[in-house]
C-alpha cells in the first residue's frame, strides 16, 4: 500500500510531496527488522519511519519481553536521530484472535508506543471492526485469510493515512 499511501498523503496535505521507501521484507521479526533500520536509516535519513510491525513476531512465538525491548531501544535509537516514528500494529486474522501470544504481543507494541510516545495505528482494531460490521469484508482478504488483497491494502492505506493526518 506504499503508492496508494503516498497519493493520499500528497492529495490531503497540498504542497507536501512524500517520497515512501517500502523496505519491508515478507516473514521478517522486528529483530532483523530493527538491525536493517539502522543501516537503511543511515543511508537514506528519513523524516519518518513508519514500522508495520508485530504479526510475524507473534506467529513466530517471539516472547512479549524481547519483542518489547527490541521495539522500545528501536524507537528510542530512531528518536535520538531527530526521525519521527509511526508504529503499525499486527493484522486481525479470526485464526488469531483467542492466541494469548498474538494478544500480549499486540498489547506489549501499545505499551511501547505510549512510553515512547509515538503514534501507534491501531491496524488490529481497524481490520477487526470491518471483518464484524462489514457485509463483504471477506472481499479485503486473500485467499490465505492472512493477508490483504488489493482492495484491503487500500483501504489500509486510507486508514493509516487518516491516521498520520489527523496527528500531524
Amino acid at each position: 500500500y506504499p503508492a496508494q499511501l503516498r497519493s493520499i498523503l500528497e492529495s490531503t496535505l497540498k504542497g507536501t510531496e512524500a517520497q515512501i521507501t517500502n523496505r519491508g521484507v515478507s516473514g521478517e521479526v522486528a529483530a532483523t527488522t530493527a538491525d536493517r533500520l539502522r543501516t537503511e536509516v543511515a543511508l537514506d535519513r528519513p523524516d519518518v519511519v513508519l514500522w508495520q510491525l508485530g504479526t510475524n513476531d507473534a506467529l513466530a512465538r517471539v516472547t512479549p519481553a524481547d519483542f518489547e525491548r527490541t521495539v522500545g531501544t528501536t524507537v528510542e535509537w530512531l528518536k535520538g536521530h531527530n526521525i519521527d516514528v509511526v508504529l503499525v500494529g499486527l493484522q486481525y486474522t479470526p485464526t488469531f484472535a483467542r492466541d494469548e501470544n498474538y494478544f500480549a504481543i499486540r498489547e506489549t507494541l501499545r505499551k511501547v508506543a505510549a512510553q515512547q510516545n509515538v503514534l501507534y495505528v491501531r491496524r488490529y482494531d481497524a481490520m477487526q471492526f470491518i471483518a464484524r460490521h462489514h457485509p463483504n469484508a471477506d472481499s479485503l482478504m486473500s485467499n490465505d485469510d492472512l493477508h490483504l488483497n488489493d482492495a484491503g491494502y487500500q483501504c489500509m492505506a486510507e486508514h493509516v493515512a487518516h491516521a498520520v493526518i489527523a496527528n500531524k
